[in-house]
C-alpha cells in the first residue's frame, strides 16, 4: 500500500527567536547556564512578571509604600475646597461647649476665657468673643441640654468641645419632657453621645473630648484603668486617634492653669476644613438682639402685632444679599429690610500696634459677650453706646450731683 503524501513531507527544524525579549523570557523560565541545575535567579530580574518579582526586601521599605498608597487614596477621596471665608478679616470660630448637666460646661468657659482674656466672669449668658491670636478669634458657646439646642448648636458650630464626666463614663441622661397635648409627662433617655449623630448630619466638624472629675478617682491604677477605657470608647465614637483632654480638680473656681494652657494651646493653631453647605450658604451666630418695635403698638394690640427686631452677630459663609428670607429656628422664614455693616466690636489688633510675635497683653483684655453685659461697647446702626461703670462724676463726691438720686427715692 503506497504511503500518503502527508507522510512524505519532511517538516523543517525550530529555529529559535533572535530578537532579545524571547531570548531573556527563555532564560528566566529556564535554568542558569553557568550554574547547571540551578535555577535563574528571578528576584534579581526586575523585569520579572512573576508575584514575587517586585516584592520589597525591607519591612520599614513596605511600610512606606503602604503609607504612601493609603495617602493618595485619602488625597483622591477628601477633594480640595475653595474657602470662602475671607482671609483679611475672618469671622471668629464658633465653639461649642457640649455635656450632660453638672459636668463643668460654665467652669471650662469661665477658665477659657480667662486664660485669653485675663479676665474673670461670674454669670455667662450667650455667646463670648475672644482674640486668641493676630489672625484668629474664638466664640465660646454653651449648648443646653436638650435636642433643641443640639440641633441649632450642630449647624453652626466649627469646633466641639464634647465633656464627658469620668467618675460616671458616658453615662445616660434621663430628661423628663413636658409635653401640652394632654399635660401628661413623658421621659425619654438622651445618651451622650446622641450629640454625634447630629453632627453627622452637619458635616461632622472637629471634636475634642475633655474628661473632668478625675479628681474624684482617689486610686492611681483605678485612674489609669478608666482613662484607657474612655480613650478606647472615645476614639470608637469618633475615629481612631481623636484628641482627648484631661481635667482634673478645680481651683479658685477654675480648672488647673497647666491643662487649661494645653488645651487653649491646641485651639489655637487648629485648622479647620471648610464644610460643604456651610461654605455654600450664609448664617449668622446672633449675639445681641433688639425689638424695635413701638410700644404703643404693641400696647394697643395688646402683644399681638407683628414685630420689627434686629439682630447683631459675624456674618459666616458666603455673602449675605440684602432682600432674601433668613431663617430663625423656632421661628420661621422672615424677610429682611435692611443690612449694615457695623463696626467690629472686638478687632484685630493692627500691624502697627503689634509688630511682635507674641499677642500683647492689652489686647488680651478684650472680651465681647453682650449678653452677659462685659464688654462696656454696643455697636448700633446710628450710635456707639460705652458702659462707664461707677458713678458719673470722678473725684467729686460734693455738691447735689450724687445726692440727688438719693433724695428722690
Amino acid at each position: 500500500m503506497p504511503e500518503p503524501e502527508e507522510a512524505k513531507r519532511t517538516h523543517k527544524a525550530h529555529h529559535p527567536s533572535q530578537s532579545k525579549k524571547a531570548n531573556k523570557k527563555e532564560k528566566v523560565a529556564g535554568f542558569n547556564e553557568k550554574v547547571p541545575g540551578r535555577l535563574f535567579d528571578v528576584l534579581s530580574t526586575p523585569h520579572s512578571h512573576l508575584a514575587k518579582a517586585f516584592a520589597p526586601r525591607s519591612g520599614r521599605r513596605a511600610e512606606r509604600q503602604g503609607r504612601r498608597a493609603a495617602e493618595k487614596d485619602q488625597s483622591r477621596l477628601h477633594v480640595p475646597l475653595i474657602n470662602r471665608t475671607p482671609d483679611d478679616i475672618p469671622p471668629p470660630i464658633i465653639v461649642a461647649i457640649v455635656g450632660p448637666p453638672g459636668v463643668g460646661k460654665s467652669t471650662l468657659v469661665k477658665s477659657l476665657v480667662r486664660r485669653y482674656t485675663k479676665q474673670t466672669l461670674t454669670d455667662i449668658r450667650g455667646p463670648v468673643t475672644v482674640v486668641s491670636g493676630k489672625l484668629r478669634r474664638l466664640t465660646f458657646l454653651e449648648c443646653n441640654n436638650d435636642l433643641n439646642s443640639m440641633i441649632d448648636i450642630g449647624k453652626v458650630a466649627d469646633l466641639v468641645l464634647l465633656m464627658i464626666d469620668a467618675s460616671f463614663g458616658f453615662e445616660m441622661v434621663r430628661i423628663t419632657a413636658l409635653i401640652s397635648h394632654g399635660g401628661s409627662n413623658t421621659s425619654f433617655l438622651q445618651e451622650t453621645f446622641e450629640f454625634l449623630n447630629i453632627l453627622q448630619t452637619h458635616g461632622f466638624p472637629k471634636v475634642i473630648g475633655v474628661l473632668t472629675h478625675l479628681d474624684l478617682i482617689k486610686k492611681a491604677a483605678t485612674l489609669r484603668a478608666t482613662k484607657k477605657a474612655l480613650k478606647k470608647r472615645f476614639w470608637t465614637e469618633i475615629y481612631q486617634g481623636a484628641k482627648l483632654f484631661y481635667l482634673s480638680g478645680v481651683l479658685n473656681g477654675r480648672y488647673p492653669d497647666s491643662e487649661i494652657l494645653n488645651l487653649s494651646r491646641f485651639i489655637s493653631v487648629m485648622k479647620f476644613r471648610p464644610l460643604i453647605f456651610r461654605n455654600a450658604h450664609p448664617y449668622l451666630l446672633a449675639d445681641r438682639f433688639e425689638d424695635l418695635t413701638s410700644r404703643e403698638k404693641i400696647r394697643s394690640s395688646k402683644g399681638k402685632c407683628d414685630r420689627v427686631i434686629t439682630i447683631y452677630g459675624y456674618l459666616h459663609g458666603t455673602n449675605l444679599r440684602e432682600g432674601t428670607k433668613v431663617h430663625i429656628p423656632g421661628v420661621g422664614d422672615l424677610d429682611t429690610y435692611s443690612i449694615t455693616l457695623l463696626g467690629d466690636p472686638c478687632p484685630f489688633p493692627t500691624l502697627e500696634s503689634e509688630k511682635r510675635r507674641k499677642l500683647s497683653e492689652k489686647r488680651k483684655l478684650l472680651v465681647y459677650a453682650p449678653m452677659s453685659d462685659v464688654g462696656g461697647v454696643m455697636y448700633d446702626k446710628d450710635a456707639v453706646w460705652i458702659n462707664v461703670p461707677g458713678s458719673f462724676t470722678r473725684g467729686n463726691t460734693d455738691g447735689e450731683g450724687p445726692q440727688l438720686p438719693l433724695l428722690l427715692r
